[in-house]
């Protein structure tokens, strides 16, 4: 049964990497794995629990489920949130605040230009958020499709990379100060450099590729088929409170102590409040259009429910222990701090980083790498920026899937070497440094 839901695993991966292929939706495919990994695990249960009988075992396998969920609706409430304070932000173009600014239309200076911004601003908000702002923008900014994916997969490359030197910019990254494993001014003095090369090597290279300028939308935004258009004033309003909420979330949980969804729910209230107040005196037929009851409609349910899925799928392997094996394996086979956080980095891409640092964090006490070490930092180096070698690897990676509609198998051959040639170079750099 051990080798059974590992290949349930790893066919329903295959079956998403082939979405376009064979024409099932990967939200479909991603939600059967899940389920049939946790299906395999119940129903095997006593070969995975050897240790664990009887009525014990399927309250384990079951409270083990109920904890996955737990954590992953976090994620799950995290990403709705922001995705609607986005849509809304959209809904009153308040990016044209962004967009406006940004005139060239040269390939390589734009691509540059939003890298960087994309870079800073997820250390400062992290990965997922700046991704799901970002793909908002670039929807603003070019019309090719070809253009577009090319932007976007060096976008998720930035994200990542700049959530990696951020305490708060990435999911591990945040596990691992609050584990006690980094100190928040020593990862950032430590890893921005790295960072910063991973980003800097794939920008360099596609840089040589790119020539030419890139085509804007044509078609002028209006918000409804009336042709009605907000204020000067309410789009500066709701742009402000907007971005204002999102950067305020990790201020909320530096102060509260409560989960990032907390902050991201509080965000959306205060956003919902003010447009229903500023909207109050207009037409039913306005509202209708600017409200958020109808931005929910414009959610990218299908993405949420992929996440749901191959996030329980991974929370299967993690329960039935089988990262935990790995872990173990990685621990007995290499000796080297470089070897082992640079496979765990590579296998970030294909199962979720979290589960792979949680696991890490278990095998290794701070008694053997004290807090600041080399192995750590490296570590939250490695976990953050390997997932951007396939698009499924990260959470901002499968943000920009969902919305831009990008292949994996698109990815996998346009954008996956740039990534893992960033990583191989920020890898190299932090071992020149220490």
């Amino acid at each position: 049964m051990y080798l059974t839901l590992l290949a349930v695993f790893i066919v329903g991966y295959l079956f998403i990497a082939l979405e376009h292929t064979i024409k099932i939706d990967k939200a479909a495919t991603a939600l059967l794995t899940g389920t049939l990994c946790w299906v395999i695990f119940i129903i095997g249960r006593d070969s995975f629990l050897v240790n664990i009988s009887g009525d014990e075992s399927i309250h384990f396998v079951t409270e083990s489920l109920r904890e996955n969920l737990g954590e992953i609706s976090e994620i799950l409430f995290f990403l709705l949130g922001a995705m609607t304070i986005v849509e809304i932000i959209d809904a009153h173009e308040g990016f044209s605040v962004i967009t406006d600014k940004i005139t060239t239309t040269n390939r390589v200076k734009l691509l540059w230009i939003l890298c960087l911004l994309t870079f800073f601003l997820s250390a400062a908000l992290d990965n997922l958020t700046t991704a799901i702002v970002m793909s908002a923008l670039l929807r603003k900014l070019i019309h090719d499709k070809k253009d577009l994916w090319m932007f976007a997969g060096l976008l998720i490359i930035a994200a990542n990379a700049g959530g990696a030197w951020s305490p708060i910019g990435d999911v591990t990254t945040i596990m691992l100060w609050i584990g006690g494993q980094v100190t928040a001014m020593h990862i950032i003095k430590e890893i921005f450099l790295p960072s910063l090369v991973c980003l800097l090597v794939p920008l360099a290279i596609i840089s040589f590729r790119f020539k030419g300028h890139i085509t804007k939308p044509t078609e002028q935004y209006t918000l409804d088929s009336h042709g009605y258009q907000v204020s000067s004033f309410e789009k500066n309003l709701v742009f402000a409170i907007g971005i204002g909420a999102l950067l305020f979330v990790p201020i909320f949980k530096t102060i509260t102590h409560l989960p990032p969804f907390m902050g991201i729910l509080l965000g959306l209230s205060v956003v919902w409040i003010t447009t229903e107040i500023i909207h109050r005196n207009k037409t039913i037929e306005e509202k209708k259009t600017l409200a958020i009851s109808n931005v929910l409609r414009r959610i990218d349910t299908p993405s949420i429910l992929f996440f749901l899925g191959i996030l329980v799928a991974v929370g299967a392997l993690q329960s039935a222990g089988h990262l935990a094996d790995m872990s173990r394996l990685l621990d007995a086979n290499f000796d080297s701090i470089y070897a082992v956080n640079s496979i765990i980095g590579v296998l970030s891409s294909i199962v979720d980083n979290v589960p792979l640092v949680a696991g890490t964090m278990g095998m290794y006490s701070l008694d053997s790498y004290p807090p600041d070490s080399d192995f750590w930092e490296l570590l939250a180096y490695c976990a953050g920026t390997g997932g951007s070698i396939l698009i499924i690897g990260s959470a901002a990676g499968v943000a920009i899937m969902g919305i831009l509609k990008i292949d994996f198998m698109w990815y996998l051959k346009n954008i996956s070497l740039l990534a893992f040639i960033g990583y191989v170079a920020g890898i190299l750099t932090f071992m020149l440094i220490n």
